[in-house]
Order: structure tokens, then sequence, then C-alpha cells
């Protein structure tokens, strides 16, 4: 390739990621015109499950605190959105603002004291604490229905006294354009000067404290963070089954989404949702036709994902300049941007007042 071509290349490749993204962008929104309703529906519960996962990758690839309690959460969020549905309103945007404020509220006063455990510990504190909440929200008839669950969650509307929103395509815009929000304040957190202080925390806890970095405050802030992100997942979810159960705080649906979040590439919010679409299918589309067995194909995706994507979906995109990311890239996507001018070689910013 002579040095014009090489040249010319290098100037396409860095709008190509824009360009797919448009066009991936533009093929969401004409889904509902394209497809039956049926599908339109599945393709719902593929949106909200990804902010699940969204969340969650927040969490736990950048963050560097995997859960198994996600499902608390999102259940919560499920839950608050039902009985608002219920006995107050059915503005679905107030749902889902109200699900979002009770999934944080949940992460706030569980997370106080989760986030001062580290690795194993933390894991299965989260699986603890999600057991709990499954078990509560399972003998509290009187609220959650018990092991019935709550049925027959009204029909959404778009402001007050609209019309109920009853049309798949409808529901799958409103759904989409949830996700599409709340999916990009999380990536505009991921991005952000508060997105390096949790890298760098996840990277090396003791480094950032002997910077002046009081690292606590960081990884309560992100845990509360992705349980408003799961309980705005749960919210959606319900907007779409008009329906919970205790089963939705259960601990598949926290290893699903840790499943996604794997499969997709950890620290790529992007690769997560891919990981949940490719979840949601399986479970739901496949396994019927395969008697059942979507939990075998789903275990041996994710062993082969180990095996051949250690990265995950996000690990197996290029970049100009390079054939493969390199370790230097971390799990599962791009390189941090450089530090700016006078700050300690190689690390995070300095904290405010440290130089």
């Amino acid at each position: 390739m002579s040095t014009a071509t090489e040249a010319r290349v290098a100037e396409v490749r860095p709008a190509l990621p824009r360009v797919a993204a448009g066009l991936a962008l533009g093929l969401l929104v004409l889904v509902p015109l394209l497809v039956s309703s049926n599908v339109a529906d599945m393709l719902t519960r593929v949106l909200a499950f990804a902010l699940l996962a969204i969340g969650l990758d927040l969490l736990a690839g950048v963050g560097g605190l995997p859960s198994l309690g996600q499902a608390a959460p999102f259940g919560v969020g499920a839950y608050a959105a039902a009985l608002l549905g219920k006995h107050v309103t059915t503005v679905g945007p107030v749902q889902l603002v109200a699900a979002a404020v009770a999934g944080a509220a949940l992460a706030a006063a569980v997370g106080w004291l989760l986030v001062r455990s580290r690795g194993t510990y933390f894991l299965m504190l989260t699986l603890a604490v999600g057991e709990i909440v499954h078990e509560l929200a399972d003998r509290w008839e009187g609220v959650t229905g018990g092991s019935n669950g709550l049925a027959g969650v009204p029909a959404i509307t778009l402001w007050p006294g609209g019309a109920p929103v009853r049309l798949a395509g409808v529901l799958y815009w409103y759904v989409l354009a949830a996700v599409l929000v709340c999916a990009g304040a999380l990536w505009v957190v991921s991005r952000s000067a508060f997105g390096r202080t949790l890298r760098g925390v996840r990277d090396n806890e003791e480094r950032m404290r002997s910077l002046g970095y009081r690292t606590f405050l960081p990884k309560y802030a992100v845990f509360c963070i992705a349980g408003a992100a799961a309980g705005a997942a749960g919210s959606l979810w319900v907007t779409q089954a008009r329906f919970v159960s205790p089963a939705d705080l259960g601990f598949e649906v926290s290893a699903m989404a840790l499943l996604a979040v794997v499969i997709g590439g950890r620290g790529s919010l992007w690769g997560a949702a891919l990981g949940a679409a490719l979840v949601v299918l399986v479970r739901e589309e496949l396994s019927p036709q395969l008697g059942g067995r979507g939990p075998l194909v789903l275990g041996l995706v994710f062993v082969a994902a180990v095996y051949l994507l250690p990265r995950g979906f996000a690990g197996t995109r290029l970049r100009p300049g390079r054939r493969r990311p390199g370790p230097v890239d971390g799990p599962g996507g791009p390189p941090d941007p450089p530090d700016p001018p006078g700050d300690h070689p190689g690390g995070p910013p300095d904290p405010p007042g440290a130089r």
C-alpha cells in the first residue's frame, strides 16, 4: 500500500465508528416499521436489559466492582413503577424517574457498607443483599403480591391525561428514547474526570490514596449511579411486560447481567449492550426451540468468549495505527487519554490542591 493510500485510510478510520453508530441508531429507530409487533416487544425487553448491563458495566468494568446483586435495584425499580402505575399515575417518564430514585436509594442504603469491602468479599456481599431483597419481596405479599407478583399493571401514558400506549412500536420508541438518554448519561460519566478517577481506583487503589484521593467516595458514588440505572431498567421492563414478581429480583437476573458484561467486554458500555442482546435472544428466542437448553447454550457462549474473545466484543475492534489493542488498553476498551502536563507520569490527574 502506498504512502498516499495509507494516509487516506488513516483519515477515514477515525470517522468509521461515528458512521457505524449513526447507521446502528437509524436501524434501531426504523425497527418498528420493519418487524412484527412480537419482535418489537422482544427488542423492547432487549433494550431494558441492555440498560441494566450498561449500568453494571460502569460499576464493574470502569469502577472495578463486579456485583452479583444488581437484580435488587432492578426489581425495586420495577416494583416502584408497577405500584405507581396501579395506584398513583400511569405517566411513563414519572415512573421512570421514581424507579431510578428507588434503585439509587437502595444502593445508597447498602452501599455505604458494601463498597468498603473488596474482591470476592464485595461480590459475595452483593449476592447476599440481592437474596435478602428477593426474600423480602417474596414474603411481603400485601405490597408485592408475594410469589404471584403484581399483574394487570396499566399501560403507560406519555403525559398526564394522554392516551395509553398500547402499540408495540410506539412503546418500543419510548423505551429506546429512555435507554438512549440514560446510556448517554452513563457514557458521559465514564468519560469524565470522575470516570478517570474510577479507573485509577480500579487499577491501583493504594496509589490513588497515596496521591491524596479519598477512594471510598468515588466507589460509593458509582455504586449509587449503577443502582439508579438498574432501577430505571426495571421500570422499562415493567413498561413492556406489565407484570413484576420476585423472580425479577432473583440471582439469575444478576448473573445474566454480569454474563452480558463479560461477553460484551468489561469497561465498554456498548459492548455490554451487545452482550445483553445476545443473552436475551438466547434465553427468549433460542431456548424454546432448543427444548429449554438456553442456559446450556449461554454457558457454552461464555466459555467460548473467555477463550476466543478475552476482551469481549469490544476487544475485537481495530484502532488506527495498531493491529490490535495491547495490554495497556485496559480491560475491554481503548486506552485512557493522556494525562495533562505536570501530572504524575502514567497516573491519574493530581487531586485539587495536591501541587
